[in-house]
């Protein structure tokens, strides 16, 4: 799964990265080190009508539209590429509502005796990347709008195996037009874009316990450690 991430660069490489037409100033956007689910995040959608980029902020933790309530979203955080299009509360957003959420890293813990310690994993290059996302939005019975969002996760490279059974779904920047584009509905088409990052291209380190307390959400969350 994946249930913690940071985006902690600048904006304007967070905004040429990914060609967005709004700007993150409009979004009162700062740099983050501890993302977790229930927070608002950044997200790139392109324009249902124009074929541009916009940034905007979307819950982490998808609420489909048909929910009761909102709560639901905690339970999908996350959503499996292998079944995603089978699934209900996902099938919709796969085929119109495909989002794209930056990040610069992202966490996962690993049991080691009787700890679960943190690791970063980030690229190689440690350029900023995206997940493939999903997004929908609910509508309250009082008429207040939620938009929500969720990670879609694979199978674990050989980098990740070691830690954890899945990992998020990183997609290649040449797919990122492809994947955005609300009129393209070939589903069978999406699913080679959801595999596992190549695992050369990536590296991994451990990072203080910090991280495991939402409240920390500072530099010191991302520092690497010597592992013992």
């Amino acid at each position: 799964m994946c249930g913690r991430f940071r985006v902690a660069r600048k904006k304007e490489i967070l905004e040429a990265a990914f060609e967005v037409a709004t700007s993150l100033d409009d979004l009162d956007w700062v740099p983050r080190y501890n993302v977790a689910p229930g927070q608002e995040i950044s997200v790139v959608q392109q324009d249902a009508n124009r074929p541009v980029r916009l940034l905007s902020t979307m819950r982490w933790g998808l609420i489909p539209s048909w929910a009761k309530e909102p709560s639901v979203g905690y339970k999908m955080i996350n959503a499996r590429s292998e079944t995603v299009a089978a699934k209900p509360s996902f099938l919709e957003p796969l085929r119109s509502r495909r989002c794209l959420i930056p990040a610069d890293g992202f966490y996962e813990w690993k049991r080691e005796g009787k700890q679960k310690l943190p690791y970063c994993f980030t690229l190689a290059d440690e350029n900023i990347f995206a997940f493939a996302g999903l997004w929908d939005r609910w509508r309250s019975p009082e008429g207040q709008f939620i938009e929500s969002c969720t990670i879609l996760t694979t199978t674990p490279n050989e980098l990740m195996q070691d830690v954890h059974d899945r990992m998020p779904v990183i997609l290649m920047p040449e797919d990122y037009d492809l994947w955005l584009d609300p009129g393209f509905t070939k589903m069978e088409e999406l699913q080679p874009l959801l595999k596992p990052y190549d695992a050369d291209a990536m590296r991994c380190y451990r990072v203080s316990q910090r991280v495991n307390q939402v409240k920390n959400d500072d530099p010191e969350c991302a520092v690497e450690i010597e592992a013992a």
